[in-house]
């Protein structure tokens, strides 16, 4: 109705995907590249989780794009309120496996011969379930067994399950633990950040053939980031509904007022006025439900990280990466470390101290939510974030993007970390607490450090100390001045790609790079570049390789042995 008003050659906002408006946001890059991290370095099985309408089957999308060549065979499947053996047929189905017989047992040794042939001609199998929080428990069971099919160095088969935040919480169940520990990569989609939110309506407009920028007022851009929360579908049916509104009323460009009118014909203008913005959330889902009958499950933000690695998030995100590829060994956790000292009588000294030290972390209530260390981190990099004491990482990590800064996730060995020497949040795990304890690295002096908060160890731990008490698993705060994101597929295009020959060029690893192609070149000075930095050489550039990148470049950053706080000295 509005198309020809408007210079539209087709309609920029319908609910159903289309592969040609394909947007992808900050949050929805960092779940493509952890799925593509964890299916081309073989981890067996990745978690991606979202609310409705936060944009899973685009990133879904996206992926079987950058997987359709011959090195990969694929099974997708949509619909799995199946039983064990339903879904078996359907996987031998998918993937077009003739002569498997009908039994569970038939159907399993076909697909084991399947998997074992395409290991041999060097092809990936990658099998995604999407809706997965409708499996049922025992279905999940068999959906373990099939990560059993392997060789003795490799995972014959990568096993990407897609859901609702149900789902997490489903894994999380004391039955589905051995499962739950085999998920190496997790992710859960947020809703888009204002600036995405106006970057995803002008693409989509620009798509359909009209005038990107300017159509939408700023105040209807600022009210529609308010009323649908950075949900994409929600953004969709509010941005049509306006369009129409400003058609009606014969207007050029879409203005707030338009807004409004959508609003008010929905039963909801004005009934959150001063209410924050979860509450705002929960009313964009009646908005929904009301205009178009379907049912959206739009929850707050969950109170927990979803687990990464061997337990995501949520950038809710994380990255599970040793440099810019492959997955660290895991280092000793706490009660490893502190078993071996028992049994070495010269460090009882240690283990009493170690001891100590948890029972001091116990009682300070400041290391029980990320919260307050990661507002010590930020205020390192001279950025204030205003966060209540009890929020959660993913909308820490949310904060921090806003503010310019990276909070990325890592699994690994203690000198691994101090590889990277960046204030940093550690993980601690305390004997008989279900909940981690939180602390800072301030800033280290040789093997002694200084630590947040400050309660604990009279404020410095040493590294024998930090070894003892850490989960293995902490939090760094970075920045990623060029905005490069995960860059590891040969061929890969754009922007993003120019910025990354020149940084290297910058770093002294390659001359006359800009083609904006991640051709050979460019991935063997990225493999030179690994080479000095001690970093696995996968030639695939990660937030780990680009930290210590940036660092050789000379750009401005927070530094553990350089970081003394204001009236502190440098240790």
């Amino acid at each position: 109705m509005y198309l020809q008003h408007f210079g539209f050659e087709r309609k920029p906002f319908n609910i159903t995907p289309n592969p040609d408006f394909i947007f992808l946001s900050g949050t929805h890059k960092e779940a493509f590249a952890h799925l593509l991290y964890g299916i081309q370095n073989h981890c067996g099985f990745i978690e991606i989780t979202g609310e409705v309408g936060t944009g899973k089957t685009t990133v879904l999308r996206t992926l079987l794009n950058q997987l359709a060549d011959d090195r990969y065979r694929l099974a997708l499947i949509f619909n799995p309120s199946l039983s064990a053996i339903e879904l078996m047929r359907n996987i031998v189905r998918e993937f077009g496996i003739a002569g498997a017989g009908d039994s569970l047992d038939d159907l399993q040794q076909g697909l084991n011969r399947f998997l074992l042939e395409e290991n041999r001609v060097g092809r990936t199998v990658v099998l995604i379930i999407d809706e997965a929080q409708n499996l049922a428990p025992e279905v999940l069971e068999q959906i373990r067994l099939l990560s059993n099919l392997e060789t003795e160095t490799d995972k014959l088969i990568q096993i990407v399950l897609v859901g609702q935040p149900e789902l997490a919480s489903m894994l999380d169940r004391e039955e589905l633990r051995q499962l739950r520990q085999r998920i190496t990569v997790r992710y859960r989609l947020e809703p888009m950040v204002p600036e995405d939110v106006v970057r995803y309506i002008e693409h989509r407009i620009a798509v359909a053939g009209g005038r990107a920028r300017g159509l939408f007022d700023k105040g209807a851009l600022k009210c529609i980031v308010e009323r649908t929360g950075g949900n994409p579908r929600l953004i969709n049916v509010l941005c049509d509904r306006a369009l129409l509104a400003a058609y009606a009323d014969d207007a050029g460009i879409v203005e707030r007022r338009h807004v409004r009118q959508v609003l008010v014909e929905l039963g909801r203008e004005g009934a959150e006025r001063g209410l924050g913005r979860r509450r705002r959330l929960w009313w964009s889902v009646g908005f929904v439900l009301v205009l178009g009958g379907f049912l959206l499950a739009l929850a707050l933000l969950s109170d927990t990280l979803n687990r990464f690695g061997d337990t995501e998030d949520p950038q809710a995100g994380r990255w599970s990466l040793s440099q810019g590829g492959a997955l660290p060994e895991k280092g000793p956790s706490g009660a490893t470390a502190v078993a071996a000292a028992r049994q070495t009588p010269a460090v009882g000294e240690l283990y009493a101290r170690v001891d100590g030290i948890r029972r001091q972390l116990a009682t300070v209530s400041s290391g029980r939510s990320p919260a307050p260390g990661i507002v010590r981190l930020a205020s390192l990099w001279g950025v204030a974030l205003e966060t209540g004491d009890e929020t959660p990482l993913p909308e820490l990590m949310a904060a921090c993007r806003r503010r310019g800064l990276t909070l990325t996730r890592f699994d690994g060995s203690l000198d691994d970390l101090l590889k990277f020497d960046l204030p940093v949040l550690l993980e601690l795990t305390l004997p008989g607490e279900a909940e981690p304890r939180y602390l800072v690295l301030l800033s280290r002096r040789g093997d002694s450090f200084r630590v947040f908060p400050e309660q604990v160890g009279q404020g410095r731990l040493t590294k024998d100390e930090l070894a003892g008490l850490w989960s293995g698993r902490a939090y760094l705060l970075w920045k990623n001045h060029e905005e490069i994101p995960f860059v590891g597929s040969r061929g890969q295009r754009g922007a993003a790609v120019t910025r990354l020959q020149r940084l290297l060029a910058r770093g002294g690893y390659a001359r006359g790079l800009s083609s904006g192609v991640y051709d050979e070149p460019t991935i063997e000075a990225v493999t030179r570049f690994q080479a000095e930095a001690g970093l696995v050489q996968d030639g695939r550039v990660g937030p780990q390789s680009l930290i210590l990148l940036y660092r050789r470049c000379g750009y401005p950053e927070a530094r553990l042995g350089e970081t003394p706080e204001k009236g502190q000295d440098a240790s």
